[in-house]
């Protein structure tokens, strides 16, 4: 089966599913357990909400990604221990959107969401195994479960100083 998120969703499911996604200052974490072949994805898009939730989780916000996706850990009788994380995305988007600390409420939105992550991982004690965070540009990012591979292509911005139609020499 194959599953495409987009921005404020998840999945979790078992060997037969590959997961993708394309990530701009948005972040993916995938969470594979290398034993029993389950995981999942999620895609957040910022890293809290601003007012207190009412009602289920909602992926859109990565601490409520994470959450939901550790309710289905703990659905499937497992311990978020036992679970290899990866970390993709939170990338700058426009050149003029400046960086400042990720703890930062006015740090942008993308360095927030990388600091969100790492965060969140630690906070549950998930193992982080590999990670492509921050830069310039987006990701597309697929995530096998019957392996626990994840394939990224990273695309950096295009060059201001070019047009279309332009020529590059060398």
């Amino acid at each position: 089966m194959e599953i495409f998120l987009q921005p404020g969703e998840w999945w979790f499911g078992d060997e037969d599913t590959r997961i993708r996604t394309v990530l701009g200052s948005c972040v993916a974490v995938t969470l594979w357990h290398p034993q029993r072949r389950i995981g999942g994805m999620c895609h957040f898009m910022l890293p809290n909400r601003a007012r207190p939730r009412d009602g289920a989780p909602d992926g859109r916000y990565g601490d409520e990604a994470i959450e939901a996706l550790v309710g289905e850990i703990r659905q499937a009788r497992s311990a978020p221990a036992e679970f290899e994380a990866k970390l993709f995305g939170g990338g700058r988007m426009f050149r003029h959107v400046g960086a400042a600390s990720g703890r930062s409420p006015f740090a942008p939105v993308h360095d927030r969401n990388v600091t969100a992550a790492r965060s969140l991982v630690q906070r549950y004690g998930f193992a982080v195994k590999a990670e492509h965070m921050g830069g310039e540009g987006h990701r597309q990012v697929i995530f096998d479960l019957w392996s626990g591979h994840a394939w990224m292509k990273h695309t950096p911005l295009a060059n201001p100083s070019l047009r279309s139609g332009d020529t590059i020499s060398g």
